[in-house]
């Protein structure tokens, strides 16, 4: 599977966003994956986003699926869903191309001094697969990827590559802790981990691919960037036969 890593920041206008999608989706790969709130960015700390959320199928999903037709991909993104809660919409991965898949995101950033909960809603808790290029994806965003419980899920059901869009907040520590987490997901796994966040100076950048021994194929920096690698199925199969952790758990 040839995957491609866009990095880059969101502005607070949805349609500059949406142009930018345009500009920046690549062609030849089968994925194409933009990081979190690709949509809008977050705004200020603290602020809300329900007058910029929009619905599964309002304009930016069409732009998303249009993009990924006209380029022959599949592409992920997130973006802020409506929800039942007019004040708290969802943080939500919209899939678009070969497949057509909602994740919303289920454990929100309630840590390191923010509280998004305060303005977004928690996705139920129920892992998001589909097929693609002979793979099974499963969908993470940002602070899900401290959760190895959501990854080992999203395996059991199949999942032998993990994607994981992000807006990952800059901070000390921070990007040791997104290439440390991202690899441990990769390594426990025995799965391929396709990370893209936006870049800095908020976010951390450090967009990356791993692979099912825990090796990083590629990373960015901080600036923006679009990564590209191929994924190979008989490295997932490899690193499984050598190293079967999955097949000796007993909890």
């Amino acid at each position: 599977m040839q995957v491609a890593l866009i990095q880059d920041v969101s502005a607070l206008d949805p349609a500059a966003n949406r142009a930018r999608l345009r500009e920046l989706c690549p062609s030849g790969a089968d994925l194409v994956v933009f990081p979190e709130a690709f949509a809008r960015d977050f705004g200020p700390p603290g602020s809300s986003v329900a007058e910029v959320a929009e619905s599964a199928d309002g304009a930016f999903a069409r732009e998303v699926a249009d993009v990924a037709a006209r380029n022959g991909t599949t592409v992920v993104a997130g973006m802020f869903e409506t929800s039942s809660d007019p004040a708290r919409p969802y943080n939500t991965l919209v899939v678009r191309g070969v497949a057509t898949v909602d994740y919303r995101k289920i454990h929100l950033y309630d840590s390191f001094g923010y509280r998004e909960s305060d303005n977004l809603s928690a996705g139920d808790p129920q892992p998001v697969t589909f097929a693609l290029a002979g793979f099974t994806v499963g969908l993470m965003t940002c602070y899900d990827l401290r959760f190895p419980e959501l990854s080992r899920q999203l395996v059991d059901r199949g999942a032998d590559l993990l994607v994981v869009p992000s807006a990952w907040v800059a901070g000390p520590r921070k990007v040791d802790h997104w290439v440390t987490l991202a690899r441990a997901r990769a390594i426990e796994n025995t799965a391929y981990v396709v990370a893209a966040g936006q870049s800095g100076p908020r976010y951390t950048g450090h967009s990356l691919v791993v692979d099912p021994w825990g090796d990083v194929v590629v990373e960015a920096g901080m600036e923006p960037a679009v990564l590209r690698a191929v994924l190979d199925p008989e490295q997932v199969r490899l690193a499984r036969e050598t190293n079967p952790s999955l097949a000796n758990r007993r909890l």
